[in-house]
């Protein structure tokens, strides 16, 4: 079995290029880049069934009942089985408190 001294430097293998070199790999890697003056992926895909421009959305808003409460912590409607208590005399729910 062999020891390794992992104690001791590495070393680094060097390639030393010219500027010149690294300014051409410079300007290959740009212009391998994405084009993007492209089209809008948006524009190109179209998905089945979400053309929802003629559909109409209706919902029937429904008043607090007197056995619910907001609570005031995330202004949702619980039901009074959910208060969990009052803080400065604002209703929380289990969920915040």
């Amino acid at each position: 079995m062999s020891t390794i001294d992992y104690d001791t430097p590495r070393q680094a293998a060097v390639e030393e290029d010219s500027l010149e070199e690294l300014q051409t790999r410079r300007t290959t890697a740009q212009s391998a880049a994405a084009d993007l003056d492209g089209p809008d992926p948006s524009d190109v895909l179209d998905l089945p069934g979400a053309d929802l421009s003629d559909e109409e959305l209706t919902v029937a808003v429904v008043p607090m009942q007197a056995d619910e409460f907001r609570c005031s912590s995330c202004f949702l409607v619980h039901h009074r089985s959910q208060l969990a208590r009052q803080r400065n005399g604002e209703p929380i729910c289990t969920e915040c408190s």
